[in-house]
């Protein structure tokens, strides 16, 4: 069971990690503010970072990284156009991270009390992804209006 959960738990980190790196890279290019700008490159240093090594732990235990589910990745991906389309401004940007941050939180929380039994290594990880996402959704408070 608990090499079930660390592997799950793994993939599931990957999974979101590969979302929140695929939205950030979306909207860079509507950001106005350097500062805003800063803020995300910095989160997705941090989340290619945890990428590289919860890919390297499932590689080790020879399990493949997961995909983020296309359902939830292309209603991310509508919202975001929608949104941006209609306003293509850093509060814009700033209202869709803090509602990705706060997806992501949810559901990361969920996956550590559903897995665990999962390596408290693995679990250290999910904890330092959730407070990755809490000081991105932190950092772009400020150009919410």
């Amino acid at each position: 069971m608990e090499q079930t959960d660390t592997t799950e738990l793994l993939r599931e980190c990957n999974s979101g990690i590969k979302m929140g790196i695929d939205s950030i890279d979306e909207m860079l290019p509507d950001v106005k503010s350097e500062k805003l700008r800063a803020v995300m490159l910095q989160a997705k240093k941090e989340h290619c970072d945890l990428g590289d090594e919860t890919h390297a732990l499932l590689t080790d235990v020879g399990r493949q990284t997961k995909e983020p589910h296309p359902i939830a990745k292309g209603i991310s991906w509508l919202k975001t156009e929608v949104k941006l389309a209609a306003d293509r401004s850093d509060e814009t940007v700033a209202d869709l991270i803090t509602d990705g941050c706060d997806m992501g939180i949810k559901s990361l929380s969920s996956y550590l009390n559903r897995y665990t039994a999962a390596d408290k290594d693995v679990r250290s990880i999910t904890r330092r992804l959730i407070a990755s996402e809490e000081k991105l959704r932190d950092g772009v408070r400020e150009f919410l209006r």
